[in-house]
């Protein structure tokens, strides 16, 4: 099925069960099922098998899927059987912790630079990357064709950024910051904020 008639709540899911593939991995299992999966997830093996089924056929009934094609395929689907190279805006203490985060190579990403537009933070390091200055962004995306950036600046600056992120050639954004930025159309935008979270769990809280 074309991309763009896939509901994006099953796009959405699909990165779950890559996870949990990989952890079936690490444990040495070599085949698993739509039940196994549904346990593991908190999700019906029926919606497993449905969301699945959008992109072609995996497993044959009765005797499951092979782990290692499933995980292959699911990574061809979403693109990361390949490491796409990020940029990180934002080298504040949250950009810090993030340039510093050593889970995103194995799973098809790796930060390839880090940048700010503060005098006293540009030169100095995050994580182990210099801060480059955000004078420089919309050259250097353009000169070396990143697609993929996170965005870890103050919500002020965040429609700012994303503006010349956009110009530039980005089409895939990370957003930390506590906002909604405008983008058009061709650009995808994920937003991480942990408050958003927070507040949707305590409103079962007594």
């Amino acid at each position: 099925m074309p991309a763009s008639k896939v509901p994006d709540i099953v796009v959405g899911r699909l990165p779950l069960y890559l996870r949990a593939l990989a952890e079936m991995t690490a444990e040495g299992k070599e085949i698993t099922s739509s039940q196994d999966l549904g346990e593991r997830l908190g999700i019906s093996s029926a919606q497993i098998r449905k969301d699945l089924s959008q992109f072609g056929e995996f497993g044959k009934q009765g005797t499951g899927y092979s782990v290692e094609y499933l995980s292959t395929k699911l990574k061809e689907i979403l693109h990361v059987d390949r490491i796409w190279p990020v940029i990180l805006v934002g080298a504040g203490d949250l950009g810090r912790a993030v340039a510093g985060y050593g889970g995103f190579v194995n799973r098809g990403y790796r930060i390839a630079a880090v940048y700010d537009s503060d005098p006293e933070k540009i030169g100095r390091l995050a994580g182990k990357f210099t801060i480059l200055n955000s004078t420089n962004l919309e050259q250097d995306i353009q000169r070396n064709g990143y697609r993929v950036a996170m965005l870890t600046v103050p919500a002020a600056k965040a429609q700012a950024v994303t503006d010349v992120l956009v110009r530039a050639g980005v089409r895939a954004i990370l957003c930390y910051a506590p906002t909604s930025v405008s983008v058009p159309p061709e650009v995808q935008v994920q937003y991480i904020d942990p408050v958003l979270h927070l507040q949707r769990m305590t409103y079962y809280l007594k």
